[in-house]
């Protein structure tokens, strides 16, 4: 920016992006500013110019206050900060410049002294919890559905999966014409913009993804599956696994490695029977409510699944979703997602229904199984879901 584009700012004033000082100070206002404008859209501070408009001039030495600047760039911060840095003999005095760039460096927004700033019309404020969190997303911190990982591109996504998909809801993928695979992707939630290039979205990641645990803010999303051989995590584990993949396939893998740690045997008269730890359906049915609804936004946390001497454990990151009351779940309340389009999928894919029918199911399986009920515990101190089916009295 050259000083007719400076000067043009100063005539038309403050704003959401434009802030005058009359000089550096000590510099922790400068340093708010240089978060507010790094965590927005970026902005110009201006040294020199006061809250009118006139050029006063900053009385320090130009060179001086062009040291204590770049310095500042790259100490005063969280991370060092992008701008550009310009100055101008007025006849008033010496005016600088500081042209701050979006940052949207690493996963944390920038802070200054320990505290995150965000641009509110034209002053610089610390976020309320909402814009907190809204800024946490913008920087790939905190994890939706449709938040964007900038690290993947389009070739990280399967197409043919995606096919298989749009056709198992009826839609003709064959008949001509037919629109560009990256706007299906981008129309379908697979695709977001981030400085304005498309990249694939965690929900697009999650399902469609072809390696999706390649990337820094999705590498434990997956199932951790652990067996120990007493009743709490203290015995020694016999069998541990990591059942990583797409959601569709952490479920399929999961489930699998259950049935790997064998079956029972019971008799039945003179006739042997064999039986799974636990059914099936009910096993199935938590781990895909667990793969699904789980939050996201809780970053190094993986579903659990583990099975001990006498239960198996299926533990989730995150309370449930929407306020929805552990009474409502286990009357069969109208169900409520987090994850709406990580649902949507996992309707189509015929893994799960979305009717509220999935505790009813579980604990009707248990019943007829071997005589228990499932446990449900949701641990808001602990941020975590558990289900817990329970073996049979000296099983």
């Amino acid at each position: 920016m050259d000083w007719l584009a400076v000067l043009h700012c100063i005539e038309r004033g403050e704003d959401e992006r434009t802030e005058f000082k009359q000089g550096l100070g000590d510099l922790s206002a400068v340093g708010k500013t240089l978060c507010a404008f790094g965590n927005g859209e970026g902005g110009l501070i201006v040294l020199g110019v006061d809250d009118s408009g006139a050029i006063v001039g900053v009385k320090e030495h130009a060179e001086k206050v062009q040291e204590r600047v770049t310095s500042f760039l790259q100490t005063g911060c969280s991370v060092p900060v992008s701008a550009r840095c310009g100055r101008h003999q007025d006849p008033n005095g010496w005016v600088h410049w500081i042209e701050v760039h979006r940052q949207l460096r690493g996963l944390e927004p920038l802070h200054h002294e320990g505290r995150y700033w965000i641009r509110r019309g034209r002053a610089s404020v610390q976020p309320s919890p909402a814009e907190l969190q809204t800024l946490f997303n913008d920087f790939g911190f905190v994890l939706t559905e449709e938040q964007v990982i900038r690290s993947a591109t389009v070739e990280d996504l399967g197409a043919a999966a995606f096919r298989t998909f749009l056709r198992e809801q009826g839609l003709d993928t064959d008949e001509d014409p037919q629109p560009p695979l990256e706007e299906d992707m981008r129309n379908a939630g697979l695709l977001g913009v981030s400085d304005d290039e498309l990249h694939p979205t965690l929900y697009g990641v999650m399902v469609f993804g072809r390696n999706p645990q390649n990337h820094p803010q999705t590498s434990n999303l997956f199932v951790q599956c652990a067996a120990y051989s007493g009743a709490d995590r203290s015995s020694d584990p016999i069998s541990v696994a990591e059942a990583k993949g797409t959601l569709r396939d952490q479920i399929d893998r999961a489930l699998g490695w259950c049935q790997s740690l064998g079956r029972r045997e019971v008799y039945r008269g003179i006739v042997r029977e064999d039986v799974p730890l636990v059914p099936e359906r009910a096993l199935r049915e938590a781990i895909v409510n667990a793969v699904i609804h789980r939050d996201y936004a809780i970053t190094g946390s993986s579903v659990l699944l583990e099975a001990f001497s006498d239960r198996i454990d299926v533990t989730s990151p995150g309370t449930l979703p929407n306020h929805l009351r552990v009474e409502s779940v286990r009357f069969g309340s109208h169900p409520r997602s987090r994850n709406e389009s990580m649902a949507h999928a996992m309707v189509v894919a015929r893994l799960m229904e979305k009717r509220g029918r999935g505790w009813p199911l579980m604990r009707r399986a248990m019943l007829e199984f071997n005589g228990t009920e499932p446990d449900l515990l949701n641990a808001e101190q602990g941020g975590f879901v558990r289900v817990t089916f329970h073996f049979a009295s000296g099983s």
